[in-house]
C-alpha cells in the first residue's frame, strides 16, 4: 500500500492506498462516519464504519476540524454517486495537525474579508477551479508557441525606459545608474529576439502604475507576447485568431469539470474559432453611433464602448487601424492613411474587454526617431532598439495577451482579482 493522489484513484480500484490532505467537511450517520479529504488534486469521501476501524481511529473523527491535516488509509471503491466517482473504505486515520478556528466557513463572507485571507481562500473549491484553469491555460499558451517553432525569450523586469507611456511606471533607484522602472511590456526585447530568431515569444509579469479600480485592472499581471519577423498586420491577425482558438478550445476540452464548478455557461466560448470578425476603428464607431453613443473620432474606447461593440458578435472581435494619436510610438502608420496606426485589439464578448493588443511595428529608422522625439522619450535609452532598424530592418508584428483578463473571461468571473493567486491592485499589497 502506497500514498496516491485523489486524481489517480481510478487506477487503484480495489486496492489499499493512503491519501494525505486536509479536511474539507465531515458528517456522521449513526455508526457510519464520512470524512471529505482534499489533497489539491480533488476531493474524496472516506467512509468509516464502527467496527471496521479501531476505536482509536473511529474517535479521531471527533477531533478533526475544517482544514485539519490528516491521512486516510483504506480500499478504493468506485461509486458514481460520490464526489469524483470514487470512495475510500477507511481502515485507519492519522492526524498531522488540528486546525483551530478556521476563519473561512461555509457562510457568506465579504470580498475584503476573503481578500485579506487570500492565502486561505485559495483552498476553496471555486478558487481551486480557477487556478487549475489558469494552470492549463498557461500550458496551452506555451504549447501553442513551442509547437510552432517559436523561441522563448525572457525579457527583463527592470528596464531603463518606458514602453507604453511614462505616466504608468513604477520607479526605483538603480545603484549609481539612476532610475529603473518595472516593465510595462517585454515587447521591445521580443523585437530584438525576432530579429535574431525569426519568431519568438516572451511570457512573464508586467506592471502598470495605472490608478484604475475597474474589474479589469491589476497593477501586476502576466502577459504573453509573440513577435514575428517578416509579418504584417494581416499576418498578426491570423496568428491572434489561431492562438485564441487553440487556447480556449484546449481549456474547454481539458478543464470542463472546473468550469462546471464555476457554473460557467460555455456556449459563447465554444464559438471561439477562426475566422474571427474583423472591423476597423471607423466601423466600430459606426456601431457605437447606431447604438446611440456619442463618440468622437480620435478617442479611445472605454470599457462600456468595448462591451457595446463586442455585443454585436458571437465571438471575440478584432478591431484594427486605430488613430495613431492614441497608440504607442512604435506602431507603424498605415501607408494608405498616416492618421491611423496598423494596430490591433481583440475584444472578448460578455463585457470582458480587450484581451489582446498589438500592431505592426515601425521598421523605418527615421520615422521611429521622429516618434521618440515627438513623445519626449530619452533617445539614449532607446539606442539599442534603434539598432534593430539600423542593422537589417524588416517588417515585423506582434501582440500581447493579458493572462488574467483571459482567465477571467474563460471562467466567467466578475473581477480579475480572482484570476491570480495573490492580486496586486492600487488598494491592495497584501497578503
Amino acid at each position: 500500500m502506497g500514498r496516491v493522489y485523489i486524481e489517480e484513484l481510478g487506477k487503484h480500484v480495489g486496492e489499499e492506498v493512503e491519501l494525505r490532505g486536509w479536511l474539507y467537511n465531515k458528517r456522521s450517520s449513526g455508526k457510519i462516519r464520512f470524512l471529505l479529504l482534499r489533497d489539491g488534486t480533488g476531493i474524496v469521501q472516506g467512509v468509516m464504519a464502527k467496527g471496521g476501524v479501531s476505536d482509536e481511529a473511529f474517535a479521531k473523527f471527533d477531533e478533526l476540524t475544517q482544514e485539519s491535516a490528516f491521512a486516510l488509509k483504506g480500499k478504493v471503491r468506485k461509486d458514481d454517486r460520490a464526489p469524483g466517482g470514487f470512495e475510500l473504505e477507511v481502515t485507519d486515520v492519522r492526524i498531522y495537525a488540528i486546525a483551530t478556528d478556521y476563519p473561512i466557513t461555509p457562510k457568506e463572507h465579504g470580498v475584503e474579508f476573503l481578500a485579506d485571507r487570500r492565502h486561505l481562500w485559495l483552498r476553496s473549491s471555486r478558487q481551486h477551479a480557477v487556478m487549475r484553469v489558469r494552470h492549463r491555460l498557461i500550458k496551452a499558451i506555451r504549447d501553442f508557441y513551442d509547437n510552432r517553432g517559436f523561441v522563448l525569450i525572457d525579457s527583463p523586469i527592470l528596464t531603463p525606459a518606458a514602453c507604453e507611456g511614462t505616466t504608468t511606471l513604477f520607479e526605483t533607484d538603480y545603484f549609481d545608474l539612476g532610475k529603473a522602472y518595472l516593465t510595462q511590456s517585454g515587447q521591445l526585447y521580443a523585437e530584438a529576439g525576432a530579429m535574431a530568431f525569426g519568431k519568438v515569444y516572451c511570457f512573464g509579469p508586467t506592471f502598470r502604475a495605472e490608478k484604475s479600480k475597474t474589474r479589469r485592472h491589476l497593477t501586476e499581471f502576466w502577459m504573453v507576447e509573440p513577435e514575428v519577423a517578416f509579418a504584417d498586420l494581416n499576418d498578426n491577425m491570423e496568428l491572434a485568431e489561431e492562438f485564441l482558438e487553440y487556447i480556449v478550445q484546449t481549456v474547454l476540452r481539458e478543464r470542463g469539470e472546473e468550469l462546471k464548478v464555476l457554473e460557467r455557461n460555455t456556449t459563447l466560448l465554444q464559438n471561439v474559432k477562426k475566422p474571427l470578425p474583423r472591423i476597423s476603428y471607423d466601423e466600430a464607431i459606426e456601431i457605437l453611433r447606431k447604438k446611440g453613443v456619442q463618440f468622437e473620432w480620435g478617442n479611445d474606447f472605454g470599457g462600456t464602448d468595448e462591451t457595446i461593440i463586442s455585443e454585436q458578435f458571437d465571438r471575440p472581435v478584432m478591431v484594427h487601424r486605430y488613430p495613431a494619436q492614441i497608440k504607442a510610438f512604435y506602431m507603424k502608420r498605415d501607408p494608405q492613411n498616416p492618421n491611423v496606426a496598423l494596430a490591433l485589439d481583440v475584444l472578448a464578448p460578455e463585457g470582458y474587454g480587450e484581451i489582446i493588443g498589438g500592431s505592426q511595428r515601425e521598421d523605418n529608422l527615421d520615422a521611429l526617431l521622429g516618434r521618440i522625439k515627438q513623445h519626449n522619450l530619452p533617445q539614449e535609452a532607446f539606442e539599442w532598439y534603434l539598432d534593430l532598424r539600423r542593422y537589417g530592418t524588416v517588417p515585423h508584428s506582434g501582440f500581447g495577451l493579458g493572462l488574467e483578463r483571459t482567465v477571467g473571461w474563460i471562467c466567467g468571473l466578475d473581477h480579475v482579482r480572482e484570476t491570480v493567486p495573490f492580486p496586486r491592485m492600487i488598494y491592495r499589497l497584501t497578503p
